[in-house]
């Protein structure tokens, strides 16, 4: 048997780090399901569900990647991740958007309004920021699942969106 783990590493950003991560885990025993990695300024973040052997503590595994030199002195929290990993149809991406350009404080909350408008799951979301002041540049990359009833509605209106601002819109159907 085995039981379901949320495993997150909040810790500087270093060359190796998901190397060293995935191996401690897999040497625990560990089978990582969904898992996600951003650069978040100097500092990084690393998140996953694992399927872990009975018996396998999440102390146990907490202490095996604070020990790791890569994690620094980071954060790392491992608890009960109480939901199924299959995901449901709104989990299914069906487009990929990414808007970008000059920065423009509000775009993410205006983008996911948009979406929720029609109904829309942003299944997930990544978003980079690159200078600063009047010269910042910023990127948004949205993954999401459109239902097919709305689709065009909410692509042309997530394309308004972005035009509005001065920001340029590429989107592409899977």
């Amino acid at each position: 048997m085995t039981q379901l783990f949320l495993v997150s590493v909040v810790c500087p950003d270093r060359a190796g780090l998901i190397a060293a991560v995935a191996e401690r885990l897999f040497d625990l025993g560990a089978n990582l399901g969904d898992a996600a990695f951003a650069v978040l300024g100097k500092g990084a973040e690393f998140t996953a569900v694992c399927d872990v052997p009975d018996g396998v503590t999440p102390a146990e595994i907490e202490d095996a990647l604070k020990s790791l030199p890569e994690t620094g002195n980071g954060e790392i929290t491992v608890r009960a991740f109480a939901y199924d990993q299959e995901k449901g149809d709104s989990g299914a991406i069906t487009h990929r958007i990414e808007v970008g350009g000059g920065d423009r404080p509000g775009l993410v909350a205006r983008l996911a309004e948009v979406f929720q408008q029609y109904g829309a799951n942003i299944v997930r979301l990544n978003s980079t920021r690159s200078g600063s002041g009047a010269g910042a540049s910023y990127a948004v990359r949205i993954a999401a699942h459109i239902p097919a009833d709305c689709t065009e509605s909410c692509l042309n209106t997530v394309a308004n969106t972005a035009g509005e601002l001065g920001l340029n819109c590429r989107i592409d159907a899977l």
